[in-house]
């Protein structure tokens, strides 16, 4: 690895796979619901129908953050697809899923949720088994799965 003289090396990280830096971060908010992770779940949604979502992506797809959201919401992933598939743009993805959403999103309460995953007892074994797995267990910023995906594109270094 090369670096000029105003940059600093980063620290080899191990190979996770696949990473899709230009998906968004599991920290914004859809403009228009004020949940965290779904603009996430939308972008990932257009990446499968397009057949551009890796296996490293695609095994958690609909599942993981993606599934807790639309438990939260009490909708099928399978719906959210076919409003992303059938829309000819993000005004029309909203509208749409303004019909298919509660009228109250509980927008506060599932954010509280999403940026937590990984702070209980068992879901910090499990985070701790991720962060051994890519080499980052001494990291005790990084709390949540949310965190480790901010990590893992790059976006928390």
């Amino acid at each position: 690895m090369s670096t000029d003289s105003t940059s600093t090396p980063k620290p080899p990280r191990a190979d996770t796979g696949a990473v899709l830096y230009d998906l968004p971060s599991p920290y914004l908010p859809h403009p228009a619901f004020g949940l965290l992770h779904l603009p996430r779940f939308i972008a990932k949604i257009r990446k499968h129908l397009a057949g551009a979502l890796p296996k490293e992506y695609a095994r958690n797809f609909t599942k993981g953050f993606d599934g807790f959201l639309c438990l939260h919401l009490g909708v099928d992933p399978q719906a959210v697809i076919a409003i992303v598939r059938e829309s000819k743009d993000d005004q029309e993805i909203t509208e749409r899923l303004k019909a298919l959403f509660p009228a109250d999103t509980k927008a506060a309460k599932w954010n509280r949720q999403v940026v937590q995953i990984g702070m209980s007892v068992m879901g910090r074994e499990a985070l701790d088994a991720t962060k051994k797995k890519m080499g980052v267990l001494e990291r005790e910023d990084l709390r949540s799965f949310a965190d480790m995906i901010e990590y893992d594109e790059e976006r928390l270094v």
